[in-house]
């Protein structure tokens, strides 16, 4: 059996491959184009993508091609009815990455709503030397008891987070866009209620047609103007020209974002117009990458494979 990894730079240098090789010749290539793709399949039983699109461009050349395996959820990469058409299987993999997305959520939110990068800016910057008194009081801070967490998506990752800010004793709402019915333990509210009450508002939802652009300029207007809002969902979820002008103007208090609509940023992304950058904090979509949940993923995929060819842990 040939395993064909078309874009392994995705999962980072630290990945343990022996499972694979174990199960037949192992081939990794960093990053493929569509072009480059389209000759590495050729041989190939098994292909393993994140990003790579997989469609009659890129894998009409495999001709003994049978499975393949995207190492995420999303599976807008795969051109599920020509797989259907030649008779090739897809995996995906849910609910490797909720214990590190929850995480991350949380130390975005403490990062804004603590104000740490003026505090660490001003110990770096030598001003809390032989400072007059012992303590800084110049921005300040609010406890999360108390304050009404809103979930737009309550998905594993959305009610992980639902879970931890109810322990930090905040009051947790949530929000589903498509209308799903009610889940138990927590308060399911409509959208413009969400937007009203929420402290802290955080987008842990899918990318479909309830939620692409929903949160907009009329839903910043919307929201309370000390509200954090969070996304650790999909980028298209937030009109990013919008949540720019949204911060400029004060409409809410800041944002934290771990996605964007173009991955990698571009330079022409209206949110590099963010005047205050202490209003906005954005990682490079990393929430899910903790080395449990990459390692996680892997042993998940693996046994994808084993299943499907019917192999033992030792095959």
């Amino acid at each position: 059996m040939k395993i064909v990894f078309l874009d392994a730079g995705t999962l980072g240098d630290d990945i343990d491959y022996s499972g694979f090789e174990q199960m037949g010749e192992v081939v990794k290539y960093p990053f493929s184009s569509p072009e480059e793709a389209s000759r590495r399949v050729a041989d190939a039983d098994v292909v393993i993508v994140n990003k790579v699109p997989v469609n009659s461009m890129t894998i009409s050349s495999a001709e003994n091609l049978k499975l393949v395996c995207v190492t995420a959820t999303g599976t807008n990469n795969l051109d599920k009815d020509y797989l259907a058409q030649r008779g090739i299987a897809w995996r995906n993999v849910a609910g490797y990455s909720t214990e590190s997305v929850a995480q991350h959520t949380f130390a975005m939110l403490f990062y804004l709503m603590e104000n740490l990068r003026y505090y660490d800016d001003y110990v770096r910057d030598g001003h809390y030397i032989n400072d007059r008194i012992f303590t800084h009081f110049a921005r300040t801070f609010h406890e999360l008891n108390g304050m009404t967490w809103g979930i737009l998506g309550l998905g594993a990752i959305g009610r992980r987070v639902a879970d931890i800010a109810a322990m930090f004793g905040a009051r947790v709402i949530y929000c589903s866009a498509s209308g799903a019915p009610a889940q138990e333990g927590y308060n399911q509210v409509n959208f413009d209620t969400l937007l009203a009450e929420s402290d802290i508002l955080s987008v842990h939802a899918p990318l479909n047609e309830y939620t692409e652009g929903i949160m907009d300029a009329e839903a910043f207007r919307r929201m309370k103007s000390s509200a954090i809002l969070l996304n650790l969902g999909r980028g298209p979820i937030i009109n990013e020209a919008d949540l720019a002008e949204a911060l400029n103007v004060g409409e809410i208090r800041a944002a934290g974002l771990d996605v964007l609509c173009v991955e990698p940023m571009s330079k022409e992304n209206p949110l590099l117009n963010v005047r205050d950058k202490d209003r906005l904090f954005i990682t490079p979509h990393i929430a899910w990458a903790a080395v449990e949940t990459r390692q996680r993923l892997m042993k998940i995929i693996e046994g994808q494979i084993r299943e499907f060819f019917d192999l033992t842990a030792e095959s």
